[in-house]
C-alpha cells in the first residue's frame, strides 16, 4: 500500500454555485467579473432590483473585511449598477484582510455580481458521508443562517437526521419528510423536497464528502434557494472529477506550498529558523512542539507522508534550503510504512548535490533503520545523528545557537 498526502480542493464561491446550478439546484443569478468595467456590464445584464457584489477569496469573514484601498467590507448591496463599478474598482487588484487571511490580506482578482434576493426564512441543510452509518446522512434544521454547532448544543431537538441507503438512493418520502422538518409549508414543501433530491444527486455525481447549504432559504416570492454552499470533495476521486479539480484555485497559497504539492509533500511555512522534515502530520506537530520546548523556533511543517521515494526527499531538501530563514534542518522519521534506507539515500544525495551549508540533525527509527544509519555514517557528510526526538531537538537548537 502506498499512501501519499493530498492537498484539499478549495473552490471559490462562484465555482461552487456554478456546479450547483449545472445540476439543477436553484441559486441566485450571477456573473463573475475580473475588472470594474466587466462588473458594470454584469450588473446591467442582471436587470435585478438589487445587486450583491462579493469579493472572491477563499477566506471567510469577507463582509467584515477591509481592503488596502480603504474600502470596508468585501460584500456590498446596491440598486445602482454604477455603484457596482465604483466598488469593484476598490476591490479588484487590492488586498482584502479578514480574520481568516494572513496579516497583509489576500489579493482579490475576481468579484461575483449576483441578484440580491430577500430571505423570508432561513434553514440549514447538509448531506455528508457518515462513518457511523457507513453511508450518506442528511442533516437539517429549521434554524439556519447561524452556527449549526451552537444549535446542536442549545436546541438539539431542532436537528433532524435521516440516513440514506447509498444503493437505493434518496426516497421521495425521505426528501419530503426533511422538507417538513425544515418547516417548509404548502407548495414550498414539494419545492424544497425537489431541491433536496437534486442536492443528493449532485453529492453523488461529484464525489463529494459533504454538501452544506446555510442558509437553505425561502424568498417572499415563494422560491426555495440555496443562498450559500460549502462543498468538500473526496480527493481520491480526482481521476474521475478532472474538470472540477482543474478549478482548484492555488493562487492564494504560498508559492512553496504549491511547489511542494507537485511532489505530494505537505508544506506549511512558519516564522522560525529550524526546518522540520518528518513523515506524518502528528509527528510534524510533535517535532514543532519539542523544538519550541527546547528554546527553538520551527521554520516550517513539512510532511513526507507514507509513500516516500528518494526523489521526494531530494525535492523536500531543495524546498527547505531555498528558504533563507532556515539555519538548521531537523529530520525526524519514524519508519512504519516508510523505509528508513530510502530516506537515508535521499538525504545523502540531496546533501551532495545541493551542497548543504546548514547543520543537519537526523533521527531515524523503525523499518530498516540500521541500514539507514550505515548509509549516513559512510557518506562522509557532516550529519549529526540523534538517539531520540528530545536529543534531536536539543542538537538542532544548539546548532543554531552556535551560529
Amino acid at each position: 500500500v502506498q499512501l501519499t498526502p493530498r492537498r484539499w480542493l478549495n473552490l471559490q464561491e462562484y465555482q461552487s454555485k456554478k456546479i450547483m446550478a449545472d445540476h439543477g439546484v436553484t441559486v441566485q443569478r450571477f456573473f463573475v467579473a475580473d475588472s470594474a468595467n466587466d462588473a458594470l456590464e454584469a450588473a446591467q445584464r442582471l436587470k435585478a432590483k438589487e445587486i450583491v457584489l462579493k469579493a472572491q477569496i477563499l477566506a471567510g469573514g469577507r463582509g467584515k473585511g477591509i481592503f488596502n484601498s480603504g474600502l470596508k467590507g468585501g460584500v456590498h448591496l446596491t440598486k445602482d449598477p454604477k455603484t457596482v463599478e465604483q466598488l469593484a474598482k476598490q476591490m479588484i487588484g487590492y488586498n482584502l484582510s479578514t480574520k481568516q487571511t494572513p496579516k497583509d490580506g489576500v489579493t482579490v482578482k475576481k468579484v461575483m455580481v449576483a441578484e440580491a434576493l430577500d430571505i423570508s426564512r432561513e434553514t440549514y441543510f447538509a448531506i455528508l458521508m457518515d462513518r457511523a452509518t457507513n453511508g450518506p446522512v442528511m442533516v437539517g434544521s429549521p434554524q439556519g443562517g447561524v452556527d449549526i454547532e451552537e444549535v446542536a448544543v442549545t436546541s438539539p431537538e431542532l436537528i433532524f437526521k435521516e440516513e440514506i441507503d447509498i444503493f437505493e438512493g434518496i426516497k421521495d418520502h425521505q426528501a419530503l419528510q426533511m422538507a417538513k422538518n425544515l418547516g417548509f409549508q404548502g407548495a414550498l414543501q414539494q419545492q424544497a423536497a425537489d431541491q433536496i433530491k437534486k442536492l443528493y444527486n449532485l453529492f453523488l455525481k461529484i464525489d463529494a464528502t459533504q454538501v452544506e447549504v446555510n442558509p437553505f432559504g425561502e424568498t417572499p416570492e415563494g422560491q426555495v434557494v440555496c443562498f450559500d454552499a460549502k462543498i468538500n470533495f473526496d480527493d481520491n476521486a480526482e481521476f474521475r472529477q478532472k474538470e472540477i479539480f482543474a478549478m482548484d484555485d492555488k493562487s492564494e497559497s504560498e508559492p512553496m506550498e504549491n511547489e511542494a504539492a507537485k511532489y505530494d509533500l505537505k508544506y506549511i511555512g512558519l516564522d522560525g529558523n529550524i526546518a522540520c522534515f518528518v513523515n506524518g502530520a502528528g509527528l510534524a506537530m510533535a517535532t514543532c512542539d519539542i523544538i519550541s520546548l527546547n528554546g527553538g523556533k520551527p521554520a516550517n511543517f513539512l510532511d513526507l507522508g507514507g509513500g516516500v521515494k528518494e526523489a521526494q526527499v531530494y525535492q523536500a531538501f531543495k524546498l527547505l534550503t531555498a528558504d533563507p530563514k532556515v539555519e538548521a534542518i531537523l529530520v525526524n522519521i519514524f519508519g512504519g510504512i516508510v523505509n528508513c534506507a530510502i530516506i537515508a539515500n535521499g538525504i545523502t544525495k540531496a546533501c551532495q548535490e545541493l551542497e548543504l551549508k546548514v547543520p543537519l540533525v537526523v533521527r531515524l527509527e523503525g523499518t530498516n533503520v540500521h541500514e539507514a544509519q550505515r548509509i549516513l555514517s559512510e557518506s562522509g557528510l557532516p550529519i549529526t545523528s540523534a538517539s531520540d526526538l528530545e536529543d534531536a531537538a536539543k542538537k538542532a537548537v544548539a546548532s543554531v545557537a552556535k551560529k
